[in-house]
């Protein structure tokens, strides 16, 4: 074969591929508003980047008629790229060959970026759209998904992996995503279950839509299996490139600096005036992370999830910072099961990845009730406090009003490992509040008093006075300094900057026992 002849054919053979399940099933994709896999990295990635590997491969499956059902790539796209100039590892699932499902070949594709990432430390970006295992291949197809289940745990704490759903991940598929440290999910597109609704009716008499059982909403908001519920395949995408932005390659990098254009030593008068005369009184801890970081600009993670406690990224003078915060808006900002599961995750992969964790409190505790207890209260609070306990990042505490009991402990204090611990001076600090205290302490003589209501309120004062004040930490050095509010963003740059250099180790050992 000459040489002219010998490329055309490379190129008929390179047409064939991008084209996956050919012409028909990509209008069948674009007809229900869905992008296909090719289609996907382009927007993932920076224009001209990508670089494919295995375009040519095929699935080795004689059995049930799948010898005429080959198709160059076997319905997976993989290789590298980069975004915003940053080395990343993709694959993209594609639902136009065999309904995207996993076969011995697709596991191997996927597997070979997975070691390359974790070989040149790079992000990996999982783009998901499959019907699951490949029934024909049985279990070699479940091997493949084993496999890369393997490497999603090795990989974890090593280098970035993120998933993006964006049509079916059912049965021992969902796992992978779950392994990852973040899930994006479309909103009315997406799915994720381990059993479907025809399943579900059959064992437990359920009655239940596929979108009400795994769909994007349920997962963000119930389940807290997935982060963010995108409007569209394009919205996922951007909000892949934003998060991949304040994130460092891998666990040996810091996070990325950019230069700082929102003044370091900018003050927030609205601070001063932000915590309400009434200490029973709610107001919106976002306002305050926005008022303190660069540009007003917070990317939250999890909104939609346990919202009494506030996760997600900023930048403080360039810096990248995780930001953990109670939210008085709801349920006062109480802990529970769930927020502080996210809590917890969400600092244990700010520590994995060199990215210090900003917090701000104000919690009156943990929440009360036979829900609560049964449903292992305890061990999951224990969580968020192993995070931040074996926390080897910067840490930087703020207490705005409420830091009670075994809650004030919990939230990033000096005695887990906090680095600079701030108060406002509109901070209570102490095992409960002074109302609830002075009840406590002198409910018996309030009877006898003349004047309850009188005698408590005087009580309550007094508690106010010789404890739930931040000056009484302060003095013990639990509080390193007392700040004007308007002042918190050029203090927590100024700690930030001083802890740039911190080094803490934990003892040695194979890993601790988390209360999972």
């Amino acid at each position: 074969m000459k040489t002219n002849d010998q490329l055309e054919h490379l190129k008929e053979l390179r047409a064939k591929a991008r084209l996956g399940g050919g012409q028909a099933r990509i209008d069948k994709q674009h007809a229900k508003g869905s992008l296909t896999a090719r289609e996907r990295i382009d927007l993932l990635l920076d224009k001209d980047s990508f670089e494919e590997f295995d375009m040519f491969k095929t699935h080795r499956c004689n059995d049930f008629g799948m010898d005429k059902q080959v198709y160059p790539g076997d319905g997976v796209v993989t290789g590298h790229g980069t975004v915003d100039g940053r080395i990343v590892y993709v694959f993209s699932q594609d639902f136009t060959v065999l309904g995207g499902s996993l076969s011995e070949t697709f596991a191997e594709k996927i597997c070979k970026i997975m070691d390359l990432a974790m070989k040149n430390g790079a992000p990996v970006v999982g783009l998901n759209d499959s019907g699951g295992a490949r029934i024909q291949e049985g279990i070699e197809s479940l091997a493949g998904y084993s496999e890369i289940f393997q490497r999603n745990v090795m990989a974890s704490g090593v280098v970035p992996q993120i998933s993006a759903i964006f049509g079916p991940c059912a049965g021992g598929a969902v796992y992978s995503p779950a392994l990852t440290d973040f899930v994006v999910m479309v909103q009315n597109q997406s799915y994720m279950f381990l059993t479907g609704p025809k399943v579900v009716k059959s064992v437990t008499h359920e009655d239940v839509t596929t979108e009400e059982l795994g769909g994007a909403a349920m997962h963000t908001s119930r389940s807290g299996v997935a982060d963010y519920a995108a409007s569209s395949g394009a919205d996922a995408i951007d909000y892949i490139r934003r998060l991949l932005s304040f994130l460092p390659q891998n666990n040996m990098e810091n996070p990325p600096v950019v230069p700082v254009t929102d003044s370091i030593t900018r003050k927030s008068k609205a601070l001063n005036e932000i915590i309400p005369t009434n200490p029973n009184e709610a107001y919106d801890m976002k306002e305050v992370i926005l008022q303190t970081v660069d540009n007003s600009d917070f990317f939250e993670v999890k909104e939609a999830f346990a919202p009494n406690i506030i996760v997600g990224f900023a930048r403080y003078g360039g810096m990248p910072v995780g930001i953990v915060a109670n939210q008085p808006m709801h349920l006062s900002g109480v802990l529970d099961i769930d927020s502080s599961i996210k809590g917890a995750r969400f600092v244990r992969f700010c520590d994995c990845f060199n990215i210090p964790v900003v917090t701000f409190v104000d919690v009156p505790g943990f929440l009360p009730g036979t829900a609560q207890e049964y449903g292992g209260v305890i061990r999951n609070g224990a969580k968020i406090l192993y995070a931040y306990a074996e926390a080897t990042i910067p840490k930087v505490t703020v207490i705005t009003r409420k830091a009670y009991g075994g809650a004030y402990c919990v939230m990033s204090s000096k005695h887990l490992r906090g680095d600079i611990n701030y108060a406002w001076p509109s901070a209570e600090i102490a095992v409960m509040g002074a109302q609830g205290a002075a009840g406590v302490l002198y409910g018996r003589e309030a009877k006898k008093a003349d004047d309850p209501k009188a005698f408590l309120a005087a009580k309550e004062q007094e508690y106010k006075d010789k404890v739930a004040n931040p000056y009484i930490a302060a003095q013990r050095g639990y509080i390193d300094d007392i700040i004007e509010p308007d002042n918190t963003r050029a203090r927590i740059i100024r700690s930030l900057g001083l802890l740039d250099n911190k080094r803490d180790t934990n003892p040695m050992k194979k890993h601790g026992n988390i209360p999972l």
